[in-house]
């Protein structure tokens, strides 16, 4: 399927909601502001208008934002720059989300959190005085945006080939296995290796794999915010992998093996986080991300086979990851070769069996039945005491 086609096949699943569309509809709500859109969403309350300061909304942040129930959102930078055809605004916009360009207003300066503010139309107003103004795209109007950037995403392709190319050579240790990988107390050999990376659809992708789970019980890594996925779904992870900026502290108390992914050049932001905490961890100076390092690390420590959940493997994912290249995604992609399996494959292929719950409840119910049977049958009952009484005799009873 061609990326436009995957476009408007997840536009699809993603109906219009039944909303006031008037474009002059005041909404009144106190605000939460934060720069990082994925660390904003785990504060955020409903009803709660979001101050955000995110070009280019992608698709996981919008699909975050709704779920918060936030009334509207603020950004001081563009929904779409017009890069590519990012379909997070628009996805927003359907949940019934009001939203705001307020592209440069010095929100972050002027409002604190809590603070009630009105919004009318394109008007920001705090205590019926404005302090900003704005655009207030439509449904339509952010369809016709997203219409457009599709037409021009021949230019998008060129600049992503042309970034990934340029990035090759540094990253090229992800392909010649040049990268140092401790040694770990999970056990990797020979067993199945499920990622979950907070990536797009992933909730979806683990709720479809519950038996495959179940029946496989394959060796759980959570990479960064995906640890958090894998505890949301009544799991428990074996490892965390990241930069440890997004898995909440339930995560990394979870009892997984944590390990911190490092800049090649050895500085780990995210390791003075879990010192503080005093937990036991790892670190892996590498270049690429943190999902990249996972596949890598469960490929050379001999995985049977490694699927990934909420991991990039359209074009619009990629560029929806924002950064400059993704050779480090091609490059392991090209080291883990048949290995790498994505889970909608798997929740596709996968035919459950019957399972041990499953025999133990055919043997109760066999016998049952075969009770009824003897109770409501006198003859087939004579049968049985006579049978009772010659082993009784036999035995001398």
């Amino acid at each position: 399927m061609s990326s436009g086609g995957r476009l408007r096949a997840l536009l699809a699943r993603h109906p219009r909601a039944e909303v006031d569309t008037d474009p002059e509809r005041t909404i009144v709500g106190p605000v939460r502001l934060g720069k990082r859109t994925k660390d904003l969403v785990k504060r955020l309350e409903l009803g709660e208008i979001a101050v955000i300061d995110h070009a280019d909304l992608d698709r996981i942040a919008a699909e975050d934002l709704a779920a918060a129930g936030v009334a509207a959102a603020v950004n001081v930078a563009p929904f779409s720059t017009g890069r590519y055809p990012n379909v997070g605004p628009l996805l927003l916009a359907r949940a019934g989300v009001v939203l705001i360009e307020a592209e440069g207003a010095p929100l972050f300066e002027t409002l604190d959190r809590g603070d009630v503010i009105e919004l009318a139309g394109g008007e920001l107003r705090m205590g019926g005085v404005r302090i900003a103004a704005g655009r207030r795209p439509s449904i339509a109007e952010l369809e016709e945006r997203l219409a457009a950037q599709r037409a021009r995403v021949d230019t998008a392709i060129a600049a992503f080939a042309t970034n990934t190319i340029e990035h090759v050579r540094e990253e090229s240790g992800l392909l010649s296995g040049e990268i140092a990988l401790p040694p770990t107390r999970t056990r990797f050999d020979g067993r199945q290796v499920l990622i979950v990376v907070r990536g797009p659809r992933y909730r979806e992708d683990l709720a479809a794999l519950n038996a495959y789970i179940r029946d496989v019980r394959p060796l759980i890594i959570g990479v960064d915010g995906g640890a958090d996925a894998v505890l949301a779904a009544g799991l428990r992870p074996d490892v965390i992998l990241g930069d440890m900026d997004s898995a909440t502290d339930r995560a990394l108390r979870s009892g997984a093996e944590l390990i911190v992914h490092a800049y090649p050049d050895g500085r780990a932001p995210g390791r003075e986080r879990v010192e503080q905490a005093g937990l036991e961890h790892l670190v892996i100076p590498a270049p690429g991300t943190s999902q990249d390092v996972a596949m890598l690390l469960a490929h050379e420590k001999g995985a049977q086979l490694i699927v990934m959940v909420g991991a990039h493997f359209n074009l619009t994912e990629f560029l929806d990851k924002n950064r400059a290249g993704m050779s480090s995604t091609f490059l392991t992609r090209l080291r883990v070769g048949e290995t790498l399996v994505d889970a909608k494959g798997v929740s596709r292929l996968y035919r459950p069996g019957i399972g041990a719950p499953g025999i133990a409840l055919f043997a109760l119910a066999f016998v049952l039945v075969i009770a009824a049977v003897v109770i409501a049958s006198p003859g087939i009952d004579n049968v049985f005491e006579l049978l009772w009484i010659k082993v009784r005799d036999a035995f001398g009873g």
